[in-house]
């Protein structure tokens, strides 16, 4: 006599296994998502699987969790939802994904195929072109209809994602292909390798020429210097030329913090914009100098400009440049060897003429009219100064006393995650992540609600470190479900929430541009107790108390809560001294 429960069947493989197989074939090994009816067929195939599965509670916080976790690897985080109302869900953290180059593979399902395109109407969830929401997001689009198309349609929608620029991709399978029974052997290997995005050699030379003949060089170092992970050849570029670097908000951590010839990331600093202008050659490299790279679009640069940029959309498109399509870390390396053949050379010119000696190098405008140039090392001492200057001149104490708590607790290398919060936007400018790719934001698209869930993304990709996460009281009401994500994964994600009664940013920008803010001010929760129902420890603390009670709680195994009631303030980003 059989064993088997009656009621119990043999599986027969169908669609949903083809997806799980093709992205385990892939390189996959951690998935996100939030199931809904008509992608039952794939999450069905995860417990055949094994792959991990992390699920949130809302498929926007998903999305989040799933581009930290790309930036974080570096690789390829896919996302799971379902149709209509799931995917619709997702835009906010896949435009996300497209301004920070997170490499998002979304894959939703779809109404079975009668209903696509004009057919048979009326299925829940149906949009009558699903698709054509994403298409002005995400970098492609792409459908799998009958379940022979499912592998290739996986690798190529892989592909995409993982090519320069990374960014995100949407691919949909209609809910009948995913239940469809296969006879076909699993899918064991799939090719997705993307193409190298190399530098042509005569714009290398022509970009090196450039550099070594210039007085004045500065570099600009962007999100593209991370996401390439170009930082030891961002760094012998710049004690080869002796250049000044300053870093992007998104490209914190690409060049050491308290290097002499370090700028930092006083992006939003009239005097830090007026030093990059006044470069006779300024290298900028993995940014597009969009609005905050560039002080507001208030940046105008002087001298020549050579660029080095993944995103063919984003290459000259504020301003002219010499523009080198190119990976800034293939861009970079190449530049490495041709200074260095430059220098050995005796400074060849762009057509091979021996140039003029142009004496020492000078540094423009970091010294005081009228003054001896000073070294490179000095003019980025004497810039620094002058940026304390102006905030110290501010009276925010309070703010600079608890960022310095919040630098001091987190852990070497423990990885932050910020949402948009005034604390957060003293990070983009004053806080050393002390290593490369350790700070992520929303600084990008700038949506509410990225830095809880993003820390769960990082802290799924790496369970063995503590995560700190930093939202406001706002922000913090958008991923508050997410607690119970963080409990039952146990992951190690720190919540700091700095409760200042509302969204504070937008009351300061109200009130300075109107006098008065309104709709800003909020209703929140008890986050102590709040988190306790949860099952997650947590604590009320103070500017004075912050550094110890945030190092506690990083200490302590799973996840924790620090709420700190405070009403902090920007700087003036813009000031001049009189």
């Amino acid at each position: 006599m059989s064993s088997t429960h009656p009621t119990a069947t043999r599986h027969r493989r169908n669609g949903g296994d083809l997806v799980i197989e093709s992205l385990a074939a892939l390189g996959a090994r951690t998935v996100f998502g939030l199931p809904g009816q008509h992608a039952l067929g794939v999450f069905d195939a995860l417990r055949r699987s094994a792959l991990r599965y992390v699920g949130l509670r809302v498929e926007n916080n998903a999305g989040f969790a799933a581009d930290a976790y790309a930036r974080a690897t570096h690789g390829v985080a896919p996302l799971l939802v379902s149709t209509g109302p799931g995917a619709l869900m997702t835009l906010a953290a896949l435009q996300e994904a497209a301004a920070g180059s997170a490499a998002v593979l979304a894959i939703g399902s779809q109404v079975p195929l009668a209903g696509i395109g004009g057919g048979r109407h009326g299925y829940l969830h149906e949009l009558a072109d699903q698709s054509a929401s994403f298409r002005g997001v995400v970098k492609s689009v792409h459908t799998a209809r009958t379940a022979s198309q499912i592998p290739s349609a996986v690798a190529a929608a892989w592909e995409s994602a993982l090519s320069a620029p990374h960014g995100p991709v949407w691919l949909e399978i209609p809910q009948d292909v995913l239940l469809a029974e296969v006879d076909v052997p699993p899918v064991a290997q799939l090719d997705a390798t993307p193409r190298e995005l190399l530098p042509r050699p005569e714009l290398i030379a022509a970009a090196a020429s450039r550099l070594t003949r210039a007085r004045r060089p500065v570099i600009l170092a962007g999100g593209g210097v991370v996401r390439a992970g170009a930082e030891a050849e961002l760094l012998a570029l710049a004690q080869q030329l002796r250049a000044p670097v300053a870093t992007t908000f998104g490209g914190k951590g690409a060049f050491p913090w308290e290097h002499p010839l370090s700028l930092r990331s006083w992006m939003e600093d009239r005097h830090t914009t007026t030093f990059l202008e006044d470069a006779d050659t300024l290298l900028v490299v993995g940014s597009g100098l969009g609005e905050l790279s560039s002080n507001y679009h208030t940046f105008r640069p002087r001298g020549q400009v050579v660029q080095i940029e993944a995103d063919l959309g984003k290459l000259e498109s504020n301003h002219a440049a010499l523009g080198i399509h190119a990976d800034a870390r293939a861009a970079l390396a190449a530049l490495v060897e041709a200074v260095g053949e430059e220098g050995e050379d005796g400074e060849d010119g762009e057509n091979g003429e021996i140039q003029e000696d142009h004496g020492p190098r000078d540094t423009g405008p970091a010294g005081e009219a009228g003054a001896e140039p000073a070294t490179p090392e000095a003019a980025v001492a004497a810039l620094l100064a002058r940026v304390h200057d102006r905030i110290a001149g501010q009276e925010l104490d309070l703010e600079q006393r608890i960022l310095a708590s919040v630098r001091d607790a987190l852990p070497d290398g423990a990885v932050s995650c910020w949402d948009m919060t005034i604390l957060a936007y003293w990070a983009w400018s004053a806080f050393d992540p002390r290593r490369s790719n350790a700070l992520h934001s929303a600084q990008g698209a700038g949506g509410l609600g990225y830095g809880y869930p993003a820390a769960l993304g990082v802290a799924v990709a790496d369970p063995a470190r503590p995560v700190l996460a930093v939202s406001g009281d706002g922000g913090a009401m958008y991923s508050i479900a997410e607690l119970a994500t963080a409990r039952q994964y146990d992951l190690p994600v720190t919540w700091l929430i700095v409760d200042d009664g509302g969204y504070g940013i937008l009351r300061e920008y109200m009130t300075d541009a109107f006098g008065e803010a309104t709709a800003t001010e909020l209703t929140r929760p008890d986050f102590v107790a709040l988190a306790g129902s949860f099952g997650v420890p947590a604590v009320r603390t103070s500017p004075e108390r912050l550094r110890t009670d945030l190092a506690a709680a990083l200490a302590a195994p799973g996840p924790s809560v620090v709420v700190l009631p405070a009403r902090l303030r920007m700087f003036a980003p813009t000031h001049l001294d009189a």
